[in-house]
C-alpha cells in the first residue's frame, strides 16, 4: 500500500518526509490505453514528479491543487503531476517524438535550453480576482549547466523561488514511485512555496548540511526496494528522530482524477458552438478522453444542443435536460 512518513530531527531545524507510491502508482499506469505505455524513461520521470508533488503538498498543507509541470523543446513537450490537499494525485505527459533509451531530463525536455519547471498553487476557495501563485525556473543551474535529474530541478527551484535549503532523493519504475525530502525549517513560520523567505540562512545550517549529506547517500535502488523503517534507520541511525504516525490505508496518497462530464462540457462551451458543430458534422459525435485517467466522455447532437441552450430555455425532463447531471 502507498504510504507517507513524516519525521523531525530532535533539537535541529530540519524536517523530513518519505513517500512510497505503490498500488496507486500501478493503478495510474494501468489506465493507459493498450499500446500507449510511456517510454520507461518518461514513465520514471512522471513517477518522480508524482512522488515530489505529494511530498510538497504534504509539506505545505495547502488548501488547493499543487501542480508541478515540466515543459520545453524536446520530444516530451509537457509533463504534469498534480496533488490535492487529501494527497490524491494524478499525472500525465505529452510526448511528440522518440525518447531514446537512457534519455536524461535534458534529452527529453531541454534539448536547446528552453526547458522550464513551474509549480502552481491553485486555491480551492479563491477570493474575487485572486490568481493562482506560480513560480517558474529554467532547467539549468547557476552556471547554466543543464540539470539532468528531477530532484536537482526541484532543489534548484526551492533555492531560487523560495530560499529554502532542500534535499530530494527521487526514484521510480513500473511498480513504485518514491521520494525522500529533507528541508531546513523556515525561521518565520510555515512559509514554503507561499512566501516567507530567509535568504541570509541559505547554505549556512550545519545541521541541515549534515542531514542532507546523509540523505544523499541513499541510492535509487535502496529507495525503491527498502521499507521506510529500514531507510530511516540506515541513514539516520546516529540522529534522534521523532516520527509521526504514517499516513497509510484510507489516509495514504492515492490516485484520483478530478475530471468530470461537467468540466468537459465547460471546455466545449469554451470552444464555441461553431467549432463543436463542425466536429459533430464530421464524426457524428464529440468524444473527449481524459489524459490523466483515460476516461472518455461522449457528446452526441442532443447533448451538444442541451449544452449550448440556456438553462431557462431547456425543456423539462427528457434526455436533453438530464444529460449533464
Amino acid at each position: 500500500m502507498s504510504e507517507l512518513h513524516k519525521f523531525l530531527f530532535d533539537g535541529l531545524p530540519v524536517r523530513g518526509m518519505l513517500v512510497r507510491l505503490t498500488d496507486s502508482w500501478r493503478e495510474m499506469l494501468g489506465r493507459r490505453e493498450p499500446g500507449q505505455d510511456y517510454p520507461p524513461e518518461l514513465r520514471d520521470m512522471l513517477g518522480e514528479m508524482s512522488a515530489a508533488a505529494v511530498l510538497m503538498q504534504a509539506n505545505i498543507k495547502f488548501n488547493g491543487a499543487l501542480v508541478l509541470q515540466v515543459f520545453g523543446d524536446g520530444p516530451v513537450k509537457l509533463a504534469v503531476a498534480e496533488a490535492q490537499p487529501d494527497l490524491s494525485y494524478r499525472a500525465t505527459a505529452k510526448c511528440v517524438g522518440s525518447v531514446e533509451p537512457g534519455a536524461t531530463l535534458e534529452a527529453m525536455v531541454n534539448l536547446r535550453g528552453q526547458g522550464r519547471c513551474a509549480i502552481t498553487l491553485d486555491p480551492k476557495d479563491k477570493f474575487p480576482g485572486q490568481q493562482p501563485y506560480q513560480g517558474v525556473v529554467p532547467l539549468h543551474g547557476d552556471q547554466r549547466e543543464p540539470l539532468q535529474k528531477m530532484s536537482e530541478v526541484l532543489e534548484h527551484y526551492m533555492l531560487q523561488s523560495e530560499q529554502l535549503d532542500t534535499k530530494l532523493v527521487l526514484a521510480a519504475n513500473g511498480d513504485i514511485a518514491a521520494g525522500l525530502l529533507i528541508q531546513r525549517l523556515p525561521v518565520e513560520g510555515e512559509g514554503n512555496l507561499e512566501g516567507r523567505r530567509n535568504e541570509d540562512d541559505i547554505g549556512l545550517s550545519d545541521a541541515f548540511n549534515r542531514i542532507s549529506m546523509l540523505a544523499a547517500t541513499l541510492t535509487a535502488e535502496e529507495l525503491l526496494t527498502l521499507d521506510a523503517d529500514t531507510v530511516l534507520r540506515r541513514l539516520f541511525w546516529e540522529e534522534t528522530v521523532t516520527r509521526f504516525e504514517p499516513l497509510s490505508g484510507s489516509t495514504a496518497p492515492r490516485f484520483a482524477c478530478t475530471c468530470s462530464r461537467e468540466r468537459v462540457g465547460q471546455m466545449l462551451l469554451g470552444l464555441g458552438r461553431e467549432e463543436v458543430d463542425s466536429v459533430l458534422a464530421e464524426r457524428g459525435d464529440v468524444e473527449i478522453g481524459c489524459d490523466f485517467c483515460g476516461r472518455h466522455y461522449r457528446f452526441d447532437a442532443v447533448d451538444v444542443g442541451a449544452l449550448f441552450t440556456p438553462a431557462g430555455q431547456q425543456p423539462e425532463g427528457g434526455a436533453a435536460a438530464s444529460t449533464l447531471q
